[in-house]
């Protein structure tokens, strides 16, 4: 387990509650849009677990909830200690991943460890490889799709989009391959110096073209949202 950054306090990454962030170093993907390039190549000062909740406990009184982001968290053998020392500690828990470990998952869903998901879903099935920038087993990501729509826990799922990597028809293509899922939302792509490709290299959807979209999907999920 490498935690490698703390948020100390966010609004915006758990619905609804304020949120400490915890980021943990290394990813089996290397999305060209991806913000956080230090930490997918572990740069930065470790955090030991136990500091870490040391922290967190003395943050009780000015937080809800914990986040775990990454990076992949699912890559990591000691996400599930991790995850139970947090819930033992009486904070809502939140994880991001980009569902290449469906059998992790379950266990931590399974066994309650989590009480909010929120799953990337890149691309449609058959251009996974090119927007994950690796080569990614097509059958595990739809079967995270279903073990997180079956697990009775909070649940949203998101695709970032910039034109250089997801066509309009290849948005909707997505859409149609979760439709009936509770959440989704489309992330337009927001340019910055960290980007792995490089800053002036992706473009964003004009707020007009993602209109069009949300026109198509929108009544395909009881909650869509453009960011």
């Amino acid at each position: 387990m490498k935690i490698i950054g703390i948020e100390k306090t966010s609004l915006i990454d758990y619905p609804d509650k304020v949120a400490t962030v915890i980021f943990l170093a290394g990813c089996n993907f290397l999305c060209p849009y991806c913000h956080n390039s230090t930490i997918v190549e572990g740069i930065g000062k470790e955090i030991k677990e136990d500091e870490l909740i040391e922290f967190l406990n003395k943050r009780k009184k000015f937080i809800d909830a914990i986040s775990i982001t990454g990076g992949e968290p699912t890559l990591h053998k000691d996400l599930y200690n991790l995850l139970k020392r947090i819930k033992n500690n009486g904070f809502f828990v939140k994880l991001d991943t980009n569902g290449t470990n469906p059998n992790v998952l379950k266990s931590i869903l399974d066994d309650k460890l989590v009480d909010y998901i929120a799953m990337d879903v890149k691309a449609p099935f058959k251009k996974y490889n090119l927007v994950a920038g690796a080569k990614v087993n097509a059958n595990s990501i739809k079967q995270s799709i279903q073990v997180i729509k079956k697990s009775g826990v909070e649940y949203e799922f998101r695709t970032t989009v910039c034109k250089e990597l997801l066509s309009l028809e290849d948005i909707i293509a997505i859409a149609k391959e979760i439709k009936g899922s509770k959440k989704y939302f489309i992330q337009n792509f927001k340019d910055a110096e960290t980007v792995i490709v490089g800053k002036n290299q992706l473009t964003p959807y004009k707020a007009e073209e993602l209109t069009v979209i949300r026109e198509k999907i929108e009544n395909w999920f009881a909650e869509f949202k453009i960011r």
